[in-house]
């Protein structure tokens, strides 16, 4: 096993392919992993975050096929309970980073689940120790394209990202 890290790019071309990225992102997560989504808003970070809860077959799916997953503005943080819980974090109306380590970030990351965290450079400080796995997404031409680049990535999330967007 290396502990080679890598990156990845992408462009997707509407919301259901950065949805399906976070499902083949999920596939290859085991648990413990912290993910930092970097984006302006409307890039995307809520749909792959459905994605990735799909993924994880941790929210309810609807009619569409989508998980029913929001940002957590009000509450700070959801819990999706799956095949590997998901916490998902939303950092946009913290001030800092000892903000999100007063709301027990820190024992968050002691759990098998993964932590997605949007708006993650507000608080770039405190997950940095977890070395995430970082998203940066943004526009691209075209109303629906995003600039997808995801770093700090194992050898093998690498080789399934590829064969999905190979085909």
């Amino acid at each position: 096993m290396t502990n080679e890290k890598l990156k990845f790019e992408c462009l997707t071309t509407s919301v259901n392919q950065t949805i399906s990225l976070g499902v083949g992102i999920a596939k290859c997560l085991n648990g413990s992993e912290v993910i930092a989504l970097i984006g302006e808003l409307g890039t995307g970070k809520t749909h792959l975050i459905k994605g990735i809860a799909q993924g994880l077959a941790a929210a309810e799916v609807d009619a569409n096929s989508n998980a029913r997953v929001t940002s957590p503005t009000f509450t700070l943080i959801q819990e999706y309970p799956g095949r590997l819980t998901l916490y998902h974090v939303d950092a946009y109306r913290l001030e800092d980073a000892r903000q999100l380590e007063a709301l027990g970030f820190d024992e968050l990351c002691e759990t098998d689940g993964v932590i997605v965290v949007e708006w993650a450079d507000r608080v770039r400080p405190l997950i940095a120790d977890y070395e995430p796995i970082t998203i940066h997404l943004e526009y691209a031409s075209g109303e629906q394209q995003r600039k997808i680049r995801i770093e700090n990535i194992s050898p093998e999330m690498k080789e399934q990202l590829t064969l999905l967007y190979r085909g």
